[in-house]
């Protein structure tokens, strides 16, 4: 049976129901498992990402400052910290993983037979990317501060702007968006080129399912910020991506909006989001920050949280 679908909050505020597209997009995916969080959570305590009216949610909502969006001082502060290093590391991390992924690809294509193994491996590589994509996003959401060096301003400054502007990623380009997914996947795409490369082709075929395994899983992780970006856009998505979030082969949107309810403790997995509902049912993720704050005395996200108060 569907739950019921709110009208986004910019049509409340209008006065006009136009959300039909809105709720086709986020039905079944909403439905397919109990939600975490309920609706009212969702519009109480999580920016209006539908909102066309740039994302802000108006003054006289939220005080004299904005609690969320582009005009939020500790959004515009981490913008700033976007450097011209960074953007060069992210050119050279896309076009090198994008090189070595057709590289493996090309070189994989003679030896593909399609059987249930393969399936399989597939299917685990989409599975692992998806968990790795939680582990990764809740260690940089929770942990660490970005006054850290190197990793602070470089990784951990996008994870901190992204909460306090969740759809400051829908204005980012391509480069900006995936460098640093496409940087994790260097080395094993590396690796796999230099097997297909090297080996004979009695080992290739020896090994061809964990090969396939490995691939399959760089290219889930390499587009996983672009699939996170997906779910952030509510405006102007080609239809087959539309599609893929309905039957949630991606993360769909009303999914993901989940994650964002402050003060972002759960549903960390933004590949497909297949392991958000078990992972959270087994208090997975809470369970690792207890421990952790109990052995380090380190509060968890305590710099997130800072920067959030950053209104004025």
């Amino acid at each position: 049976m569907a739950l019921p679908l709110p009208l986004s909050p910019c049509a409340k505020r209008d006065g006009i129901n136009n959300c039909d597209h809105f709720e086709y997009a986020s039905s079944m995916a909403t439905t397919l498992l109990a939600p975490v969080k309920t609706e009212q959570d969702i519009l109480k305590h999580s920016m209006y990402e539908d909102d066309p009216n740039e994302n802000t949610q108006l003054p006289s909502e939220v005080g004299s400052e904005p609690r969320w969006g582009p005009r939020h001082r500790g959004a515009q502060e981490l913008a700033e910290l976007y450097s011209p290093g960074k953007r060069l590391q992210e050119w050279v991390c896309v076009l090198l993983c994008c090189t070595l992924c057709l590289m493996a690809g090309l070189l994989m294509m003679k030896y593909i037979r399609p059987d249930a193994s393969l399936l399989l491996a597939a299917l685990a590589g989409v599975l692992t990317a998806d968990f790795a994509s939680g582990l990764v996003h809740w260690a940089a959401d929770t942990w660490g501060a970005v006054d850290l060096p190197l990793i602070g301003k470089n990784f951990l400054r996008p994870f901190r702007e992204h909460h306090i502007d969740p759809t400051s990623i829908t204005r980012h380009d391509f480069i900006e968006t995936n460098g640093d997914n496409f940087a994790i996947t260097i080395p094993v795409l590396a690796k796999i080129v230099w097997q297909l490369l090297t080996y004979n082709v009695e080992a290739i075929h020896e090994q061809f399912h964990w090969i396939s395994y490995w691939y399959l899983c760089c290219i889930f992780v390499a587009m996983t910020n672009q699939i996170h970006k997906w779910s952030h856009t509510y405006f102007g998505l080609p239809a087959w991506v539309i599609w893929l979030q309905e039957w949630h082969i991606v993360l769909p949107r009303r999914h993901h909006r989940i994650h964002h309810v402050a003060p972002h403790e759960t549903y960390f997995c933004i590949t497909t989001g297949w392991l958000n509902w078990p992972l959270e049912k087994l208090h997975f993720w809470s369970t690792l920050e207890a421990i952790i704050e109990v052995l380090t005395g380190c509060k968890p996200r305590a710099d997130d949280m800072k920067w959030a108060q950053k209104r004025s």
